[in-house]
């Protein structure tokens, strides 16, 4: 299982953009938490798991942090922007997906943690979006592939988890079996698809 994290970093990355200074303090649909902790948390993750695909052990092995949005700082549109950018580059190469890695505060096969990572991208771009009312390009082609492998690897968990995974994401949400991927993703991950701000 492989997947190229382009697409899904770019269009994460132009949703950064998007955000506005006054919306920070916006709830979104990841748990209840506000736009700036998710950046926070976006910012994390990007880190983390561009250094699982590169091999390379962060001093706390990528383990997760309480989203603060007060780490932010002035910079995080641009910061966000070149980190998103590192972490498709670092799952590029075929071997990136071979073996095990360590992420989250532990080792995993590989490619679990790049499927993660994909989910990460995504799920959270979506979340973003529409907190901001920003539109999510969920059925883009381009989008095809991540969307795919993302769904596959929520998909497994789910199973494993029916009743929803603590730290990771809530019960899976009923979303019709016809309904697009990502809406079919989404729900997986606890989320209503049709989700709107208040």
């Amino acid at each position: 299982m492989t997947a190229d994290l382009r697409p899904a970093t770019s269009v994460l990355a132009e949703l950064v953009q998007g955000v506005r200074d006054d919306q920070l303090t916006t709830v979104t649909p990841c748990g209840g938490i506000t736009v700036g902790e998710l950046l926070d948390h976006i910012d994390n993750l990007s880190l983390a798991f561009a250094a699982a695909g590169s091999r390379q052990l962060l001093p706390d092995g990528g383990a997760p942090r309480p989203p603060d949005a007060a780490r932010l700082g002035t910079d995080w549109r641009d910061r966000l922007r070149v980190q998103l950018d590192e972490l498709a580059a670092a799952w590029q190469p075929p071997g990136a997906w071979d073996g095990t890695t360590v992420v989250g505060g532990g080792e995993m096969p590989a490619p679990v943690a790049g499927a993660a990572a994909v989910d990460e991208v995504l799920v959270h771009g979506w979340d973003l979006a529409v907190a901001t009312g920003q539109r999510y390009p969920g059925e883009d082609p381009s989008l095809a592939g991540p969307v795919t492998t993302a769904h596959a690897w929520a998909s497994a968990v789910a199973e494993q988890n029916p009743d929803g995974t603590p730290g990771l994401f809530g019960p899976p949400v009923d979303v019709p079996g016809d309904a697009p991927v990502m809406d079919r993703l989404l729900g997986l991950t606890g989320r209503q698809p049709g989700w709107q701000p208040g």
